[in-house]
């Protein structure tokens, strides 16, 4: 019945401790008697690091665009595109690490089998990372045009992007052993000081030495976050068994691996096959940077609407493991009204300064077309409920529900491009039709999220003494379809 994996055991918590964070040397605390649907603490720094996100992906659309030229920015877009399809590799083994972890941080334990298999596909990541920028330099050295700096400038750029895969999995980590807080002031400096190596370009700090110190800032980074899971038996100190565990935790993750790479392949379909048909489409130059542009700010509101998701994810798990339907629904519509506050204020920048914020962000590089706007609008609109809907699937277990969904979305997608390629249609029309699709896919999330998570839990609940809120759910979800 349900695919809640670690938190919906048999035995029934009658207690469960506080959601807020705790220090980096504390057990699992003991149950308060009253708890917040959200550590406002985490609320505050979660805040500032997902601003600095959103202020460092505009900040490095407005600094390509004047220190590199529109073909060399339009390069460095698609090796970053490439650079975000390793994400494929990603296969949601972050979710399932934090399914695995989660349960017995619960119970106030460690698992050192579940910390060997995370310490293993963190370094699987880490030297994915390595060989994508190996092999990046080698090909760009054999381009005719490229020279020795040329390259290394990519293969740097692409080590700094695909590092991302690894601290999006050490944030997950964090999150399942409650440090989130202190993971997120290391986030919150790490985007603080590439924002100020970003505009230090400006004023004349070479592209080289910006490409240096990020990728040095990111091997800072890594050697604190490591150590301090570690401290918190989320990750072990040896590497020596890495192949065996790695190995052992897809045999023993088989099915929700599979399940869930789909998921995954579905996210990295949206977010990255747009630059490929772009690209190949209508080439090299314009049309690139009026995509970057429009999925900076895309994606930019999406990182704002993931973290107000991380915020909700201590008490949605820890409502799914007690069974409190009651709390679950609360905190998801909470994260789904604080999304809607950011998402109204960029709607409203962009529906009466969207031309103006265009042209600030590329200078002469590119022109927007003013009809990108309404299509900008209903992707921050829809992305909403993607993303909120999505993370209940993810951080509850629902892996089955994510790959039906995630192939529905690519069905989707691959439609487009056919339906784009037969029609000829222009990047407007093409991202037109694009938005039409992942509106639809969030839809489908939502009533996955429902009749999945939502609808499990309620059909769990204590029935000793229900709410009205408890009885109108089950009510309402046992007139659905099973």
């Amino acid at each position: 019945m349900s695919e809640l994996i670690g938190l919906a055991e048999p035995k029934r918590r009658t207690m469960h401790a506080n959601i807020g964070t705790q220090t980096a040397d504390a057990a699992p605390a003991e149950t308060p008697p009253r708890e917040r649907l959200i550590s406002i603490a985490y609320l505050l720094l979660r805040g500032m690091s997902a601003g600095g996100a959103f202020a460092m992906g505009f900040v490095q659309t407005f600094t390509f665009a004047r220190v590199l030229t529109p073909d060399r920015f339009s390069v460095f877009i698609v090796v970053g595109a490439i650079g975000y399809t390793l994400w494929l590799t990603d296969l949601g083994l972050a979710k399932i690490l934090f399914v695995n972890l989660r349960a017995p941080h619960l119970d106030g334990r460690r698992d050192e089998r579940a910390a060997s298999q995370a310490t293993a596909v963190i370094a699987f990541y880490i030297a994915l990372a390595v060989g994508a920028s190996l092999v990046c330099f080698a090909i760009s050295l054999l381009h005719h045009a490229s020279s020795a700096r040329g390259a290394m400038d990519l293969a740097l750029f692409m080590l700094f992007i695909t590092l991302n895969l690894a601290w999006f999995s050490l944030r997950t980590l964090s999150i399942a052993v409650d440090i989130f807080i202190f993971f997120e002031r290391l986030e919150l400096v790490r985007r603080v000081v590439n924002i100020a190596t970003m505009l230090a370009m400006l004023v004349g700090l070479p592209f080289s030495a910006f490409l240096i110190l990020s990728n040095v800032l990111w091997a800072a980074l890594f050697a604190v976050a490591v150590t301090t899971l570690i401290s918190r038996g989320a990750l072990t100190p040896h590497l020596r068994n890495t192949p065996h565990d790695l190995i052992a935790f897809f045999r023993l993750n088989a099915h929700s691996v599979a399940r869930s790479s789909t998921g995954a392949l579905s996210g990295l379909v949206v977010a990255t096959f747009p630059y490929y048909f772009v690209s190949l489409v209508y080439g090299l130059g314009a049309a690139p940077i009026i995509l970057e542009v429009t999925f900076r700010i895309f994606r930019g509101a999406c990182v704002i609407f993931a973290a107000i998701c991380d915020l909700a994810i201590p008490g949605q798990t820890r409502a799914l493991a007690a069974r409190d339907v009651d709390r679950l629904v609360r905190t998801t519509l909470l994260a789904v009204a604080m999304c809607c506050v950011p998402a109204a204020i960029g709607c409203g920048i962009l529906i009466f300064a969207g031309d103006w914020l265009f042209k600030f962000l590329l200078h002469s590089a590119a022109v927007v077309p003013h009809a990108i706007v309404p299509i900008l609008v209903a992707l921050l609109l829809a992305s909403i409920l993607q993303i909120v809907m999505e993370a209940l699937l993810q951080y509850s277990g629902y892996f089955r529900s994510l790959a039906y969904n995630g192939l529905a979305v690519i069905a989707g997608m691959t439609a487009v491009v056919i339906v784009a390629l037969l029609g000829k249609f222009d990047i407007v029309v093409f991202l037109a039709a694009y938005t039409a699709v992942y509106s639809i896919g969030a839809l489908v999330f939502t009533i996955s999220a429902v009749l999945g998570p939502i609808r499990a839990t309620a059909q769990q609940a204590d029935t000793a003494s229900p709410s009205g809120l408890s009885k109108f759910i089950r009510w309402t979800l046992q007139r659905s379809p099973a």
